[in-house]
């Protein structure tokens, strides 16, 4: 059995996910595919996942790739989560994660309806004509709102009150639930948000705004294949749990993508793992580099089991509910935290000594990602300890 040990795999780290240079080049939508996705829960994590990774690159050429070019869509896939992803793997997470995640949701939105009272005994039907009519409207307005398609399909003010025996809750309207529900399915898309690039309210746009013949069908398990071919490419060598976890699918669903798949099993230092066969080429250790990466950055969230390349600065840099913040890196591992201060000052702080040249080489890329941000402020939508403190 190959043995892979932390330094080879912090290596590859560096190498395929355009970290260090030469590898910092390319399009946006290069850079996207190279990670397989980026992480887009919160909006600003796109663009400084790029920013660390494209030199002279810049927010517009993010904008360009996202709403000119439309090379890359927003939507929900893997564990719920949304994802920036080039447009052709769409229709791979389309089939792999999107639509059980629209059947997940019309199924639990139905259930709310159904206790409302709404529907007349047919909320399922109910439910697709109101579906049916929003898409409609936002075929004939090309973008929108949410809160203009109310006004053209006034069900979609329907108010639903889920928990009526709770004091804390409140009765809210569907729109939100109808729009989430078409994208999973892919028939509509997150457009340009107003504001700036930081900003999470979004329009909304056809899918045929992207992709003008819609989202292509591709078996489901053919998908899974596909995405997971993919992901061991971007991050391999790594043990099936945390391919079980950043896919979000059942146990059952990831063992019979892996069994149509040529692998290799390879020792992590005690743990098992597993590779593509023709993969399995040692990658040389490049020289030593620094990055500043943004919270939910696709690096840090690619794994499960974190410790080879974390240590012991987890508390510090997660929040209770396993979302990373903004971490330095150093030749493959975190030492530390930044954040960005209300007057757009970038403040960090190292966790160990790395000594000076690496003290150097971070300053530099703390100088760029301030650049980067110009006249932009945004705070991370999960917080943790490190990010808090820095900007207290």
């Amino acid at each position: 059995m190959r043995s892979i040990d932390a330094a080879e795999r912090r290596a590859r780290l560096a190498v395929r996910h355009r970290l260090v240079t030469p590898e910092r080049s390319g399009g946006v939508a290069e850079i996207a595919g190279s990670l397989v996705a980026l992480h887009a829960t919160d909006p600003a994590t796109v663009f400084l996942s790029v920013a660390a990774r494209g030199d002279g690159l810049t927010p517009a050429d993010v904008e360009q790739a996202l709403y000119q070019d439309r090379s890359l869509l927003r939507m929900l896939a893997m564990r719920r989560t949304m994802f920036v992803a080039p447009v052709d793997l769409v229709p791979i997470l389309q089939a792999s994660c999107a639509d059980a995640l629209a059947h997940k949701q019309r199924r639990t939105y139905g259930k709310y309806l159904a206790q409302a009272g709404v529907g007349d005994g047919d909320v399922q039907g109910w439910l697709a004509e109101v579906e049916a009519e929003t898409h409609k409207a936002l075929l004939e307005r090309g973008s929108a709102t949410g809160a203009q398609l109310s006004k053209d399909v006034p069900r979609l003010r329907t108010q639903v009150n889920t928990a009526p025996d709770k004091s804390y809750s409140k009765p809210t309207n569907i729109t939100t639930w109808v729009l989430v529900t078409l994208g999973c399915e892919g028939r509509i898309v997150r457009g340009r948000p107003n504001g700036s690039w930081a900003s999470s309210q979004y329009t909304w746009a056809p899918i045929e705004s992207w992709l003008p013949e819609g989202v292509a069908a591709v078996p489901a398990a053919e998908a899974r294949v596909e995405l997971i071919r993919r992901w061991l490419r971007a991050f391999g060598p790594a043990p099936v749990s945390d391919i079980k976890w950043w896919t979000g699918w059942t146990l059952g669903e990831v063992r019979a993508a892996l069994g149509a798949l040529d692998l290799v099993e390879v020792d992590l230092e005690g743990v098992t793992g597993v590779l593509l066969t023709d993969d399995l080429e040692p990658v040389v250790a490049p020289e030593p580099w620094a990055a500043l990466l943004p919270a939910l950055d696709p690096t840090p969230m690619g794994w499960q089991a974190r410790d080879w390349f974390l240590g012991p600065h987890g508390p510090s840099l997660f929040d209770r509910n396993g979302n990373i913040g903004p971490t330095i890196w150093w030749d493959g591992r975190i030492v530390g935290g930044w954040a960005q201060r209300k007057d757009g000052e970038i403040v960090y702080r190292l966790l160990e000594d790395v000594g000076a040249d690496a003290e150097s080489l971070i300053a530099a890329e703390s100088q760029r990602i301030t650049d980067w941000f110009g006249a932009v402020r945004a705070i991370p939508r999960f917080r943790t300890p490190l990010e808090r403190e820095l900007t207290a």
